[in-house]
């Protein structure tokens, strides 16, 4: 049963982190994506719309990548409090996670209580909720392919006594000072995390919400409109590569490179995607302006629709506190306006889709 553990070396790295002249362009070209990405984000009179269906996004894309097959219909399903679907229950629960997390940055820093706290709302009610939610593991773990020992494992994270002294080293470094730039240090944090491993389950979730706690704490990033898990799912086989590069040969600076390229195309594509949004929104809305009192009605229903672009009549109208009647007389009007479509039937139950919102959206989740 013997076995040899990774005991990770505490950050900042020793010898310090060289970076040549691509890393800085890379850096360069991270902040000035995520300085546009916060300039557009403070512009928007709707923002708070954008951000909730940024986070279920990101909590769809970062379950995808530890397996989760779920779409973003699914998590949008007007229908999903009778329809129980596992996969789309984990997606939910990270969304659960994230809001919690950001709210408890109010009154905790960036902790060990903080990330265990998030960790049992992730957990909580799902796969994996056997395996101690909140807790750090008492036992060793593992990762290798399916049916995988420790004699075979491709790598052993740190046994349990080296793990809490890594994770009260991690929670130092998240508040300490540093001259490193924060993006180096998010990097740098996610690595030292998913290196450790401190749960039996949902340690890449964790440590993908970690890059936005941190930044979001630094005042880099005022809301969460950063989703990173796209390019780490689309490069996931170089994403586990370059960890274990770290691991092996203590080759930080490549890392560092690869993340800094995720966090510059991520901030590049929420700049784009919030651009079309915002578009689509100016175009529609001009749209609503008919006369009598149906208007109000109207802009109600489309403001509804930002945050839920899939819906049914009767709990739409129960949402929005209008009656049943004049909401489907509202869909029958932003049907004729091709805003709305009706997409399903679920029994006697039609459902609506406002696609065009949804198919900007739905670009990299499939």
């Amino acid at each position: 049963m013997a076995y040899q553990s990774f005991a990770p070396s505490p950050l900042p790295p020793d010898p310090p982190i060289l970076m040549d002249r691509d890393s800085v362009n890379l850096l360069v070209q991270a902040n000035r994506q995520i300085a546009l990405l916060e300039g557009l984000a403070s512009r928007i009179p709707s923002v708070n719309l954008f951000i909730s269906m940024y986070v279920r996004k990101e909590a769809l894309l970062s379950s995808q990548i530890e397996g989760t097959q779920a779409t973003l219909d699914d998590v949008l399903d007007p229908m999903l409090d009778v329809n129980v679907n596992l996969n789309v229950a984990d997606v939910i629960n990270y969304i659960r996670a994230t809001e919690f997390a950001i709210n408890r940055l109010r009154s905790l820093p960036l902790c060990c209580r903080l990330i265990k706290e998030t960790h049992a709302v992730l957990m909580a009610g799902v796969r994996g909720q056997e395996k101690s939610p909140g807790e750090f593991r008492y036992s060793q773990n593992w990762i290798g392919g399916q049916g995988s020992t420790l004699k075979n494992a491709r790598y052993i994270p740190p046994n349990p006594e080296d793990m809490n002294q890594a994770m009260i080293d991690l929670e130092k470094y998240m508040n300490a000072e540093d001259d490193l730039d924060p993006l180096i240090r998010a990097g740098l944090i996610h690595y030292q995390f998913e290196t450790i491993h401190p749960f039996l389950d949902g340690n890449g979730r964790v440590g993908r919400l970690l890059i936005t706690l941190f930044l979001m704490e630094k005042g880099i990033l005022t809301t969460p409109t950063l989703y990173i898990s796209y390019f780490l799912k689309r490069n996931r086989v170089e994403y586990y590569d370059r960890m274990t590069e770290v691991r092996s040969k203590g080759n930080y600076e490549q890392w560092i490179r690869f993340f800094l390229q995720a966090v510059a195309e991520s901030a590049e594509d929420a700049v784009q995607t919030i651009d079309k949004l915002s578009k689509l929104h100016e175009e529609n809305i001009a749209l609503l302006d008919v006369p009598g009192r149906q208007e109000a009605t109207l802009k109600k229903l489309f403001r509804y629709l930002e945050a839920n672009p899939i819906i049914e009549i009767r709990k739409t109208a129960g949402a929005l506190s209008l009656s049943y009647n004049a909401v489907a007389r509202a869909v029958t009007v932003l049907m004729e306006k091709n805003i709305l479509e009706q997409t399903d039937k679920k029994g006697k139950t039609r459902i609506y889709t406002y696609s065009a919102y949804l198919d900007i959206l739905r670009k990299d989740t499939e």
